[in-house]
Formats: structure tokens, C-alpha cells, sequence
């Protein structure tokens, strides 16, 4: 992607050539990219964390906390792939498409969907692994 935004840039000011439907390309990627990577970050816990209140909220605070951002999580994201399943459907059924390349847009909609819905069992997978063990994720078992 760097390659193909570094290569429009030089082709607009320096040769005064634009590649049409560069934006397009650059766009449906980056939110590909972005909607297929959601699953890995929620794996491995690198979204953003505000844990300010952990050491108030003790032990089981942490752990009704964990549950319960969980819980919002899939309720929000649930809510997302209805809606994402809608518009890829709208999307399918009455042929949207890019503007300059005339690109389907139905795909990009339901790797929203594929993105969103394995957040959503990675989400479910670690409820039921703090609900095993007991604690709240990043907690010592016996701290």
C-alpha cells in the first residue's frame, strides 16, 4: 500500500500524471486491512486500555470488569454485523460500486463482517476462559 500511495504521489506532482482510482484502491485496503486485523488485536489485547481504576476496583472488580467490557463488546459489534449484513446484502442486490473502477462494494461489507464476528468469538472464547480461571485477565491467580 505504501508503494502504491508513494508511486500516485510521484506520478501526480512529479510526472503530472494521476493513476485513477488510486484514493478507491487505498480506501477499500485500508479498511480490509484494518476490519481483518480486529481479531488479531482483540487476541492479543492491544486495543486501547484505560485500567486507571483497576487497583480501586480490587480483585473481583477487575474480574466483573473484564466480563462486562466483554459482554458491551459483543452486544456493540453485534449490533455492527446486522448492520454490515444489511448493507452487503443492499450492497449485492442493487450493485453499488466505486466510483472511478466501478469496483463491487459488497465484498469490502462482508470483510466487515468476517472481521467483526471472529472479534466477536474471540471475545466470547476469552469470557469463558476468565469465567475458568477465575480472574481477571493479566490478574495473578492468587494476587
Amino acid at each position: 500500500m505504501m508503494v502504491l500511495i508513494t508511486s500516485a504521489v510521484l506520478m501526480r506532482y512529479v510526472a503530472g500524471q494521476p493513476i485513477l482510482g488510486v484514493n478507491e484502491i487505498v480506501q477499500l485496503t485500508a479498511v480490509a486491512l484494518t476490519m481483518l486485523a480486529l481479531p488479531y488485536a482483540t487476541y492479543t489485547m492491544n486495543h486501547v486500555r484505560a485500567d486507571i481504576f483497576d487497583p480501586l476496583l480490587g480483585r473481583w472488580g477487575r474480574f466483573i470488569a473484564d466480563i462486562g467490557s466483554r459482554l458491551v463488546s459483543i452486544f456493540v459489534l453485534g449490533h455492527l454485523v446486522r448492520r454490515a449484513w444489511m448493507k452487503a446484502l443492499d450492497a449485492l442486490e442493487f450493485g453499488d460500486a466505486t466510483n472511478m473502477l466501478s469496483l463491487p462494494t459488497w465484498p469490502l461489507y462482508a470483510l466487515i463482517l468476517v472481521g467483526i464476528s471472529a472479534s466477536i468469538l474471540v471475545f466470547a472464547m476469552q469470557i469463558v476462559l476468565i469465567v475458568r480461571q477465575g480472574h481477571a485477565m493479566g490478574d495473578a491467580k492468587h494476587a
